[in-house]
């Protein structure tokens, strides 16, 4: 059975990225497997935009959406506000990505690259649904869906990092 996946749009505005092919493949196996552990849905023909940016940028886009002027892994931008459970429609909406500060994560938690992007891309379609962590309840429901996710990629629990 091939799983459903969006049409995925890329934009990479900083050096050191991956191959833009490399990243659609990696992004795309995160959002299909999402969607189908947790039964995902959204119209034919929807769509998911990627930046693929470094941290100056980051923190320029966190700064103005929310007021935080500091970079960040990812940031999740849902096309429409939607419940847990609820279908997107034609935009699914944007990620955003630094590269500097996932690179930085991934070598302090000792992951892969790879590995940590899956799990931001993971992440942060989860937020384009509805899944939140600003409430404890919310927080673990999140990082249940994300691990159950990681399982089925054949990555392990991303939480049992425990550093500083």
């Amino acid at each position: 059975m091939r799983v459903k996946t969006p049409q995925i749009d890329i934009a990479i505005d900083h050096d050191g990225w991956p191959a833009e092919t490399v990243l659609h493949e990696l992004v795309s196996g995160a959002v299909g497997a999402t969607a189908e552990n947790l039964d995902l849905d959204w119209a034919d023909g929807a769509e998911l935009s990627l930046l693929f940016t470094g941290d100056e940028h980051m923190a320029e886009i966190n700064g103005q959406w929310r007021g935080k002027p500091k970079p960040t892994n990812v940031l999740s931008f849902p096309g429409e506000e939607r419940q847990i459970g609820e279908a997107a429609g034609m935009m699914i909406g944007d990620l955003v990505f630094a590269l500097e500060t996932i690179q930085r994560e991934a070598a302090e938690q000792e992951k892969s690259f790879e590995n940590h992007l899956t799990h931001l891309a993971v992440h942060g379609f989860l937020h384009l649904f509805g899944y939140d962590h600003e409430e404890m309840a919310e927080a673990e429901r999140m990082e249940a869906a994300e691990i159950r996710v990681l399982k089925a990629l054949g990555i392990g629990d991303p939480y049992a990092y425990l550093g500083p």
